[in-house]
């Protein structure tokens, strides 16, 4: 009796070790390198070769940092977590997919900085989509590139709902479909504050149910438009350029809300607006196909073209 005793008394302390022992074999920040191993633990000394290889090996809400330059591939991320490339060259290069996916939980986090992701290998097939957002709380996208996909450069078309997306300081550009797509099935929230959306078929495109802020921000030589938003759909610009656009507006809302603040809407092949936004008087358009339609928030101000 003493021995079965002593035995479940062995087996109680050993319990807590054997169910903590997958945590211990993760980080809360973990290293790639271009001359990495997935084989290794991921350490500083021992760095992983790919993001997809260390994210198995990195706590939620932990951080995948680059140690040198290097193409770190695809990725599927699937917790909050943060890649960070900020002080070297960190390349995501894709044929046939998606470069980064984010499938995460609706209160997680995600941060990409400092990630160039292309999408365009030779002799391949072009990459899909650079970001596409399925799922996740916050996401953050700062000072990154995003360029030569097939699709959109970013899609945000989150099924939960209150989710919010903020790009900062981010180049989208050369993508053949809309260089920023937000158009979740739910209410969600976007920033975008020194973002340049250029070469793309438009620049930013905002669905039913979706409010987005626009600063200091470039859309620009887009084929189709520079940005346009949905019936439902929000979208408020100040102090941007919105420029060298084709389509019909360099600024199109289609039974949307646009207000369009102290901003540079000029050589676009169209007009300069469709649709009717909110002008606020203090706007400088020249050189459109025509000024095109447009609301006065208060009483606009005409000169030196002014809308």
């Amino acid at each position: 009796m003493r021995r079965f005793a002593l035995l479940a008394l062995a087996v109680g302390f050993l319990v807590p070790f054997l169910a903590s022992a997958p945590a211990h074999a993760q980080a809360t920040r973990t290293w790639v390198s271009g001359v990495g191993d997935d084989a290794n633990p991921c350490s500083r000394t021992a760095p992983c070769k790919t993001f997809a290889g260390a994210i198995s090996k990195t706590l939620a809400a932990g951080e995948i940092d680059c140690l040198d330059p290097g193409g770190f591939g695809a990725v599927t991320i699937t917790k909050a977590i943060t890649l960070n490339c900020i002080e070297t060259i960190g390349s995501v290069l894709v044929a046939g997919t998606n470069g980064i996916n984010i499938s995460a939980g609706a209160g997680d986090k995600v941060v990409l900085r400092g990630i160039q992701i292309l999408g365009l290998t030779p002799n391949a097939t072009q990459g899909l989509v650079g970001i596409k957002i399925n799922t996740a709380g916050m996401v953050s996208i700062e000072n990154c590139v995003i360029t030569q996909f097939s699709q959109q450069g970013i899609f945000d078309g989150r099924t939960n709902a209150n989710g919010q997306l903020f790009i900062k300081d981010t180049t989208v550009s050369l993508n053949t479909a809309a260089g920023i797509a937000i158009a979740g099935a739910a209410v969600n929230k976007a920033v975008l504050n020194n973002v340049i959306s250029v070469g793309n078929v438009l620049g930013l495109a905002v669905a039913v149910n979706n409010d987005v802020v626009v600063k200091r921000s470039v859309l620009s030589g887009n084929t189709a438009g520079g940005l346009t938003a949905d019936g439902g759909g929000q979208i408020t610009v100040d102090d941007s350029a919105i420029s060298n656009n084709g389509g019909t507006a360099g600024v199109e809302a289609n039974g949307s809300n646009i207000r369009v603040s102290n901003s540079d809407i000029n050589f676009n092949t169209g007009a300069a607006f469709s649709g009717s936004p909110v002008t606020y008087g203090n706007n400088r358009v020249f050189g459109n196909g025509s000024v095109g339609t447009t609301t006065a928030a208060g009483t606009g101000v005409q000169n030196l073209g002014e809308q």
